[in-house]
């Protein structure tokens, strides 16, 4: 089974595009998560051929929003996660299947600044409660552009980014916290001293100098780690400020 994650930056204008259609042509995964999607369901006129779609849009029209595309019919699909005023922003897809959860998200963005970086710590928190509560039933799937670059091997420049949201102590120690909860990096279990990114800011030419960040992951429960034959960074792929990532989970 393959699974891949990608923030789109956009989806219509990636559709426009093409890169995504291509590469879904290309790689046919049996599930396909996306980020940013920044549109509402009824603007979406692709067809998704062999796909059941779910999406999680924001009440603010051009923001946000996750969606799911899975040829596998999921026994239950939820959206959003429980916690105490969170703004209707789209970010989370859970969809059950028969031997795991799978979760789509897209982590709030700390800003310049670290301005939003209080609310952020309270996403982390009440997002892991969710996946938490989840693996007690069965092993879960977290994969999603979750805007954080956990050590500094993740970013190309880390001893200028200790204050820059996606560096700060603060996020890395969250994701520190959730990987303590029974959870594992794939990528980085697989490959423990692979230099690869997943991100490169559009401002400043950066994918070209090749200046970028691993902020995009797939997560999963530490019983189910033994099911993944690969983690994927699919970094010569274009069409958004980040590339697509995967795993590869080994036949039963």
């Amino acid at each position: 089974m393959k699974i891949i994650n990608w923030n789109v930056n956009g989806l219509r204008a990636i559709l426009s595009k093409g890169n995504l259609i291509d590469f879904l042509k290309e790689e046919d995964p049996d599930i396909l998560a996306i980020e940013e999607t920044k549109m509402q369901e009824d603007q979406l006129t692709y067809n998704f051929e062999g796909y059941y779609r779910y999406m999680n849009c924001a009440e603010r029209k051009g923001y946000s929003g996750t969606m799911v595309l899975t040829k596998i019919k999921p026994i239950s699909v939820s959206f959003d996660i429980k916690g105490k005023d969170h703004p209707k922003e789209g970010r989370v897809i859970t969809l059950e299947f028969e031997k795991f959860y799978f979760v789509c998200a897209y982590v709030p963005n700390s800003k310049d600044g670290l301005k939003r970086l209080d609310y952020r710590m309270i996403w982390e928190d009440d997002l892991r409660k969710h996946l938490i509560k989840l693996d007690k039933l069965k092993p879960v799937i977290y994969c999603g552009d979750l805007n954080v670059a956990h050590n500094e091997i993740d970013l190309k420049n880390p001893d200028e980014n200790h204050f820059s949201a996606g560096f700060s102590d603060e996020e890395r120690e969250k994701f520190s916290k959730l990987l303590a909860a029974g959870f594992v990096d794939t990528y980085r279990e697989i490959y423990p001293d692979r230099i690869q990114y997943s991100w490169w800011s559009y401002r400043t030419l950066a994918r070209q100098r090749g200046v970028g960040w691993r902020i995009d992951y797939f997560v999963v429960s530490k019983r189910f780690m033994s099911e993944i034959k690969d983690s994927i960074i699919y970094d010569k792929i274009e069409g958004s400020d980040h590339c697509p990532v995967g795993i590869i989970i080994k036949e039963s």
